[in-house]
């Protein structure tokens, strides 16, 4: 009886913002807010420069961790027990403190603006598309010189050995794989387990980019950070690669049919299980080539191009990549208003 009557009652505004059942809460309305917050304000420069971001407060506690429990003369096994406790450790923290943003949240009124803040903070929409977008215009303005300084802020090859092509493709391979890491990823787990999930996420994340690495000093001790980054992100690299397939259909002066085409011949040739997926759908959805032969310091990566389209790429293409990247941010970024709606009126 009572389900009929609230079924046969027409939506009002205080239906759309804080939807029923309970287990909905306002975890959509915080997300939409907290997503416009980062549109606008991005990393909050004028904030964090003064008493640093979350993420580096996140890195300084691995380097803590790091310093004291990853000695040379420890065995390998050692090694890879103390990278786990390590892990488990900052995550634990970072889950706490998510656990407190949502305890105080729970208070409602203006208090809901603190998960929006962290939220806001903790998804990098803009933050990634300034970065890929200083290596555009370095390139224009100052050539390769400018160019291969700007790439060196947002990727680990070694930028001297980069033609504009090389530099060019390193932008849009860090535009794709970061739209993942830095944008679908966190929405995910911020849907799934609010506060908690995304704090946990962002310190998975940055434990894989910090101590992830298959160098001697971290093949052992980071393998379980890198291991539990490929299951946390397995879903979301997916989720991003049809997000951005989608994106390419839309678009202007991108293929759809290619992007998808693309991405499912095409992500399983990345190293990574994760990171092809969205490579490849940016691939086929410019028409380019991706990934292939690159350095790392002194070592030199024989990887496989992705894609079969131009490698002659430039500063254009970063831009025609960077539209791409906001159409993807834009339709990653309804859907919880979508489901918002569908609740309300179904």
């Amino acid at each position: 009886m009572i389900t009929t009557h609230i079924a046969a009652m027409e939506p009002t505004l205080t239906d759309f913002l804080i939807p029923e059942p309970a287990f909905f809460g306002p975890i959509f309305t915080i997300l939409v807010l907290a997503l416009l917050l980062d549109a606008v304000f991005g990393d909050f420069p004028w904030l964090f420069s003064r008493i640093g971001h979350p993420v580096v407060w996140i890195g300084n506690l691995i380097g803590w961790f790091e310093k004291r429990l990853n000695r040379p003369n420890y065995s390998n096994a050692d090694r890879l027990l103390r990278g786990a406790v390590t892990s488990l450790a900052v995550i634990f923290v970072s889950a706490m403190v998510g656990g407190l943003v949502q305890v105080i949240s729970d208070f409602g009124g203006i208090l809901i603006g603190i998960e929006v803040l962290l939220v806001a903070i903790l998804v990098a929409q803009k933050g990634l598309y300034q970065h890929v977008k200083a290596v555009s215009n370095a390139l224009k303005k100052d050539g390769i010189a400018g160019g291969r300084q700007a790439v060196s802020m947002i990727v680990g090859r070694n930028p001297d050995t980069l033609d504009e092509a090389g530099v060019s493709r390193a932008a849009i391979e860090s535009c794709a794989e970061n739209f993942s890491d830095g944008v679908v990823a966190p929405i995910f787990w911020y849907v799934v387990g609010g506060p908690i999930g995304i704090c946990v996420y962002k310190a998975i994340n940055t434990l894989d980019s910090m101590i992830g690495h298959r160098s001697d000093r971290y093949l052992y001790f980071g393998r379980f950070a890198a291991r539990l980054d490929d299951v946390v992100n397995f879903i979301p690299a997916r989720v991003a690669g049809v997000v951005i397939c989608l994106a390419a259909v839309i678009g202007r002066r991108t293929n759809g049919t290619a992007a998808f085409r693309t991405m499912c011949s095409d992500a399983k040739k990345h190293k990574s299980p994760n990171a092809g997926w969205q490579e490849a759908a940016f691939a086929g959805a410019l028409e380019i080539a991706l990934s292939g032969p690159r350095q790392y310091g002194s070592e030199m990566v024989e990887d496989p191009y992705i894609g079969t389209g131009r490698r002659d790429l430039g500063a254009a293409d970063i831009d025609r990549a960077l539209k791409l990247f906001t159409t993807s941010c834009l339709l990653n970024a309804a859907w919880p208003v979508v489901i918002k709606i569908l609740w309300v009126w179904v």
